[in-house]
């Protein structure tokens, strides 16, 4: 367990965070058994889920959301809605708007946010998940509300001096694969949760 290396993470202190190195042996196993044993919990409050993946596609640092919500596609269940694809992006300019389609469309739904962020060098390639909120655009200063109850980072650059530059800039040999590993987990984690629901 490692203590957020990202800026757009906002949970409680004593809620754990946990950092994931894709390239480790038995990492994708972890990834689903974290998920799953996150959305169990939900599981008494909530009977629906959102999968809201956040980003912008004009933005290869930024576009993590987006490539993850298009390769969740296939991914259709009754319980569970996917948001936020390369065609349909939710971003800082429709997130308050996709928000309130949420809270009008579906009753209490639990919200599982995924974005890209910014954080330490030797972190670039990693992801983090935990309970809690996140909150979109905070490494690049955008003030957007908090939302979701779980969430998915991926550390796509390094953080702390010009990020939409760096976001701009970051490399997609970064952001493909990460997208690839978090959409396959999430995959195997909601089929599971779905399955239990059943």
């Amino acid at each position: 367990m490692h203590p957020p290396s990202t800026k757009n993470v906002s949970t409680a202190p004593s809620l754990p965070v946990v950092a994931i190195n894709p390239q480790e042996k038995g990492s994708l196993t972890a990834f689903v058994d974290i998920l799953c044993s996150f959305l169990d919990e939900l599981s008494s409050e909530y009977t629906h889920l959102i999968v809201l993946c956040i980003g912008s596609d004009r933005s290869t640092g930024d576009c993590l959301g987006p490539l993850v919500g298009s390769m969740l596609n296939d991914l259709q269940h009754d319980s569970v809605t996917v948001m936020g694809n390369l065609s349909k992006p939710v971003h800082a300019l429709n997130i308050r708007d996709t928000k309130q389609l949420i809270e009008e469309k579906y009753q209490s739904p639990a919200i599982l946010a995924v974005d890209a962020c910014l954080g330490q060098k030797q972190m670039i390639g990693h992801l983090e998940i935990g309970k809690g909120s996140l909150l979109p655009g905070a490494a690049v200063k955008k003030r957007i509300p908090p939302i979701g109850n779980i969430f998915v980072t991926g550390i796509v650059n390094v953080g702390g001096f010009m990020e939409l530059m760096v976001l701009q800039s970051t490399r997609l040999s970064v952001v493909i694969p990460l997208a690839r590993f978090i959409a396959l987990g999430i995959f195997l984690a909601v089929s599971d949760w779905t399955n239990n629901l059943s």
